[in-house]
């Protein structure tokens, strides 16, 4: 059965008299689409063009589908920092636990904007093994990561990220030490 015959035998189950049906069609009418939108946006990815293929990444997050990861994760290895600062935006953005281990590997990209976005997308994961990795980058000299590190430390939600950010508060940078402060103010007790 194609994609088309799937739908149209779903979409009549929108007007089923029992509530639990159409709920479960309209569901499952929606898991289609969300399949058929993946195959044209992995499809774009493969463009010689850029923006194109940052498009297709940044369109990734809207679909709510397991089947986005195997393609994000693999364009974390694309030469292009570009490509793979807007993938670790969106797996950042989705914070499944499958993608955590390709996305800690990028702090040490060669990259500074790759490792600032890695620093951010970490935050969302609110997992306190995270604490040394993002800790480890408030010694760097490029004041975005260090921000970056800062704002995650304090997103993680847990209380072992209180003592980098303490140290923060002393670093000559003052924007450096707003966001320590702001990032403080976040972690539990």
């Amino acid at each position: 059965m194609n994609l088309e015959d799937r739908r149209k035998s779903l979409a009549c189950l929108l007007v089923d008299p029992d509530e639990g049906v159409r709920s479960a069609a309209a569901a499952a009418l929606e898991r289609l689409e969300s399949l058929q939108e993946l195959s044209q946006i992995v499809a774009a990815l493969k463009s010689d063009k850029r923006g194109q293929r940052v498009k297709a990444i940044i369109a990734m997050e809207k679909v709510n589908s397991p089947d986005v990861f195997p393609p994000l994760i693999e364009l974390l290895k694309d030469p292009d920092p570009d490509i793979r600062a807007a993938a670790i935006q969106v797996l950042g953005v989705k914070a499944h636990p499958n993608s955590l281990t390709g996305l800690v590997r990028h702090l040490k990209d060669p990259a500074p904007a790759v490792r600032v976005h890695t620093a951010e997308a970490l935050g969302n994961f609110r997992d306190a093994r995270l604490v040394p990795y993002l800790a480890a980058m408030l010694k760097d000299e490029d004041e975005q990561l260090v921000a970056s590190a800062a704002r995650s430390l304090g997103r993680l939600g847990c209380a072992d990220a209180a003592p980098p950010l303490v140290a923060l508060l002393r670093d000559p940078r003052p924007g450096v030490r707003r966001t320590a402060a702001e990032a403080l103010a976040e972690v539990p007790l």
